[in-house]
């Protein structure tokens, strides 16, 4: 008979997840004793660092990640990265160790007394099994959960007396035949819908496609660029968007739409129909009223996720495969006529001398970092100039959190480079940023992960300015942080460090790292400080 521990890695193997993310502690021993080798352990050393790296993983290799937390105290310290990767519509599955249930309810030392109300509401699914038995037929159906859309994390507690529980030959052949379904999620979108909209988009005096982070996660790239160039559709990115979901090269790309409502409604003026297709209508931050869209203007949402379509504030909403339905759009539309590109204007100063201003420094790292590079981006403040200097135009290739907290950038650079191997990573974040989960580095150190980390230091937390502005809430303590030294510290976790303050070392310095399989490298760039604007 075998282990409910060995059904839980065979559950695992099954779904093709052989990486685990973690911090243990004593609940999750039980679990992890006799680690199988043909599983990868990686360590973090505190636990949202782990769900980053878990979270930066899973993106960018597009399958189901791994987390294995301390019972309650470490699901708590990891609840905010949690809260980024329900965000970032990541597939993860959350384990967290418990204390055995014979001591459960007088609530021993490590109990974790509510374990499924504690992650919520971050997690689509919180279970503790009640028996033994039923802790592998839970784990897949929490793979499943995870990897359907919308997707995201789920969470398990798991009693760590129930991992040597022997299983009976009925319970294991359940557990095998849980982890061996297959679900397949491709919902074709109403032939007569279809044609209505492609009526719609035929008709409008003037047209408009708004893009966001779905199409570049459920892999709609193609389709979606096969649609805008048939229907000669100008292109927008969704405002606050985690991923590039459109060349940023192409001429009928027109830019970000700003995050706030009066000033994407005049964004939009003189179109009056506007197609949004992967992206909430609208993420939105700070609050600037006005309308939502232009007057008289219409939109349609198109959407894998039913809950993005109900809450929109706005507009028709077509519940569909993002792939399926851009392909039938396309083949319905008349061939529209090409379109000038957009103009484009630098409104950043390159600067005289001296510190780097933030669009120079950035567009060094370009120039450094090769043309298949995974960008992972965490300086908030730098956004703009950020897709200035590296105008991505390749499906799968930026990273940035959609939960708005700080904490992502590093841990989920060292994951994702974990998980395609094959393609640089470069990480930008700000001094700030990467303090948050500055932990991250010793894993990159450990595991001799190549990330390029390239750390924007203004000793401030520049969007924080902004936001004081626009808040109107000048003179607020804590927003400058001066005294930190980033060098030091990644020196302390066995990094190799470098401290550059010209335009073309800096760009020597990444081509350098990019090119190289030696390990993490922390590049510290002293820069002048921008806001940004609406």
């Amino acid at each position: 008979m075998r282990t409910v521990r060995e059904a839980v890695f065979d559950v695992l193997r099954e779904r093709g997840i052989t990486t685990v993310f973690g911090n243990p502690g004593s609940t999750e021993l039980p679990m992890l004793k006799q680690f199988p080798e043909d599983f990868r352990y990686v360590l973090g050393l505190q636990e949202a660092v782990v769900v980053g790296m878990a979270d930066g993983f899973a993106l960018a290799s597009g399958s189901t990640s791994l987390v294995n937390l301390h019972t309650g105290p470490g699901t708590g310290n990891a609840m905010g990265a949690i809260l980024n990767a329900r965000a970032n519509r990541t597939p993860m599955v959350v384990t967290a160790g418990q204390q055995v249930r014979a001591m459960m309810t007088a609530e021993a030392l490590l109990t974790n007394p509510q374990a499924t109300l504690l992650p919520q509401p971050a997690v689509k699914w919180a279970y503790e099994p009640p028996r033994p038995a039923d802790v592998a037929p839970a784990l897949a159906r929490a793979v499943h959960t995870a990897e359907t859309p919308a997707r995201g994390p789920v969470f398990l507690s798991l009693p760590m007396d129930d991992m040597d529980a022997q299983l009976t030959e009925p319970e294991q052949r359940a557990a095998r035949a849980a982890a061996a379904r297959r679900i397949t999620h491709a919902a074709v979108p109403a032939p007569q819908a279809v044609a209505a909209l492609a009526d719609r988009i035929a008709h409008a005096r003037s047209a408009a496609l708004v893009v966001g982070d779905d199409v570049d996660d459920s892999g709609a790239w193609d389709a979606v660029l096969a649609l805008a160039e048939r229907g000669g559709l100008p292109v927008w990115a969704a405002p606050a968007a985690a991923r590039v979901s459109f060349p940023r090269t192409h001429p009928q790309f027109r830019g970000d739409l700003p995050p706030a409502i009066g000033p994407l409604g005049h964004a939009l003026a003189g179109h009056d129909l506007v197609i949004v297709i992967g992206a909430q209508v609208f993420r939105y931050y700070p609050y600037v009223p006005g309308e939502v869209l232009p007057d008289g203007a219409g939109l349609v949402l198109l959407t894998r996720d039913a809950e993005e379509a109900a809450k929109a504030p706005v507009g028709d909403a077509l519940v569909a495969d993002l792939t399926l339905t851009a392909r039938a759009l396309a083949d319905r539309l008349p061939a529209g006529g090409p379109l000038r590109p957009a103009p484009r204007e630098l409104r950043y100063a390159e600067p005289e001398g001296g510190v780097l201003s933030p669009l120079a420094a950035l567009k060094a790292i370009a120039t450094g970092a090769p043309e298949d590079t995974l960008w992972v981006n965490e300086s908030p403040s730098n956004i703009p100039q950020f897709h200035e200097a590296t105008r991505i135009s390749r499906p799968r290739s930026y990273l940035f959190s959609a939960g708005g907290g700080l904490g992502f950038g590093a841990a989920a650079a060292v994951g994702a480079q974990l998980a395609v191997p094959g393609r640089p990573v470069v990480c930008v974040i700000g001094d700030g940023s990467i303090h948050y989960a500055v932990q991250a580095l010793w894993t990159a150190a450990r595991y001799r992960v190549p990330v390029t980390f390239v750390v924007l230091s203004n000793a401030s937390y520049a969007i924080l300015h902004w936001f004081a502005q626009v808040e109107r809430a000048q003179g607020a303590p804590g927003l400058d942080i001066p005294g930190l030294d980033i060098v030091s510290v990644a020196q302390g976790y066995g990094l190799c460090t470098h401290q550059v303050a010209g335009a073309g070392e800096l760009t020597k310095l990444v081509r350098d790292s990019a090119q190289q399989q030696d390990g993490p490298v922390l590049i510290d760039v002293p820069v002048t400080t921008e806001l940004p604007t609406l």
